[in-house]
């Protein structure tokens, strides 16, 4: 005769009760629960003989901790706190979705700027809101973060959710790089594509009559050209200073950007030097025009931040000056976003055009070039993108449109450096 398994060394009333309990178990001397907790089964001893009433204790215990489970407010410490799942590492760290976010934006801190710091503030805020503030961030599944996806998307504009769920991406991902999730919910939250956010880039017609009409000084002719050219962001181009340019090189270099609430900072894109951009000629002489206008300003030391506890002094002059068109004696010598974006906006009402976001600008430049065959590593480069890869998803109409002419154009070239084209035999010589 085998040994008796614990269960069965129960009376018959016990056993019947226990049949009843699906969950509760014996194990050993005591009676244990069984219940799901991220993908897996997990066991747990309560510390008690096998009677009636303590058969109906582990019961509503156990359905205590699957309601909680549900809910998403099981704290595996607070439940078990003996137990060997408890241990600092791996399957749990029991904290709230709001308390890590802080926790992720104090840490963050200290490689951005605090104007950016402000802006990640406001989206992690809205994307833990919509979570939940007070779940347990190792209990948020993927499913969790398609649904904020969701409800962001249809409650603001696009552009707006997408810079959200960025935000979201990289603390999702600095939660299962630190332990805090071991499910991949980073790939959950990929931003929005929408026909009403793809590049939306100024046409050639467009574009004359917003210089002809829609200018009525020269500055910002020379400055929407600038821009229209060179695919700068809006923060850079209100950045540049006469210092960046060189006129006889034919180039500028990006070195600074301006934040709608005027503070002068790095660029988005940090690299290991600053970005040159080779200019066009219409950019060239737009670049000339600026440099000309604001020959007779002096130059400033201006703080740049590059960080929250880190930056460097600049002493240079704006390439593009409100002061230049300034009717107020008080005014400030650098152009930011916002003024750049109400600028914009005047310009396309005065030319009777369709409006456009500021950004449409960058976009413009991108797809200008793409259409007239840019080869793509070059344009990523002027772009301040890291590598194509960018350029591929967001401008994938532009390159595609143009697939059977740049066939034809590639081969025209290929036969003037002697590529030949064999006289194969056909199938029926």
């Amino acid at each position: 005769m085998g040994r008796k398994s614990a269960t069965e060394s129960l009376t018959p009333a016990l056993r019947e009760l226990l049949s009843k309990h699906p969950g509760v178990e014996v194990h050993g001397p005591s009676l244990r629960i069984w219940f799901m907790w991220r993908g897996k089964r997990c066991r747990e001893s309560i510390g008690l003989i096998p009677t009636r009433a303590n058969i109906k204790h582990a019961a509503q215990q156990r359905a205590a901790v699957t309601h909680a489970i549900k809910l998403g407010t099981f704290d595996y410490a607070e439940w078990f706190p003996d137990s060997k799942h408890v241990d600092g590492k791996g399957p749990v760290r029991n904290a709230r979705v709001q308390e890590v976010a802080e926790r992720y934006l104090k840490l963050k801190s200290v490689d951005i700027t605090t104007d950016t710091e402000y802006r990640y503030k406001a989206a992690l805020d809205e994307v833990c809101t919509v979570i939940g503030n007070d779940l347990l961030i190792g209990t948020v599944t993927p499913e969790d973060i398609q649904q904020m996806r969701g409800e962001l998307a249809a409650t603001r504009q696009v552009s707006t959710v997408n810079n959200y769920l960025a935000t979201a991406r990289g603390f999702l991902e600095w939660c299962k790089t630190n332990g805090y999730t071991d499910k991949d919910l980073a790939a959950a939250a990929e931003r929005i594509r929408a026909e009403d956010v793809d590049p939306d880039p100024f046409t050639q017609p467009e574009f004359r009559k917003l210089i002809e009409k829609g200018c009525l000084h020269e500055q910002d002719v020379a400055a929407l050209t600038l821009a229209i050219y060179t695919g700068l962001r809006p923060g850079e181009i209100c950045g540049l200073a006469r210092e960046d340019v060189d006129l006889e090189s034919g180039c500028l270099t990006v070195r600074r950007s301006v934040t709608r609430r005027n503070q002068v900072k790095v660029p988005k894109t940090r690299q290991s030097r600053d970005r040159v951009i080779w200019l066009l000629p219409p950019a060239l002489e737009a670049a000339r025009v600026l440099h000309e206008q604001t020959k007779d300003l002096k130059p400033e030391t201006t703080e740049v931040a590059i960080t929250r506890h880190q930056s460097r002094t600049d002493t240079v002059t704006p390439l593009i000056s409100p002061t230049i068109q300034a009717r107020q004696p008080i005014i400030n010598r650098w152009m930011n976003p916002h003024t750049w974006g109400v600028k914009l906006t005047k310009l396309m009402k005065r030319a009777d055009i369709r409006h456009r976001r500021p950004y449409q600008t960058r976009h413009t430049y991108a797809c200008w070039s793409l259409t007239a065959h840019g080869n793509l590593a070059f344009i990523a480069k002027q772009m301040g993108h890291k590598d194509y890869s960018m350029l591929v998803k967001v401008y994938a109409r532009w390159i595609d449109s143009e697939s059977q002419d740049e066939a034809a154009r590639i081969w025209t070239e290929m036969k003037k450096a002697g590529a030949l084209m064999p006289m194969l035999p056909t199938s029926e010589g």
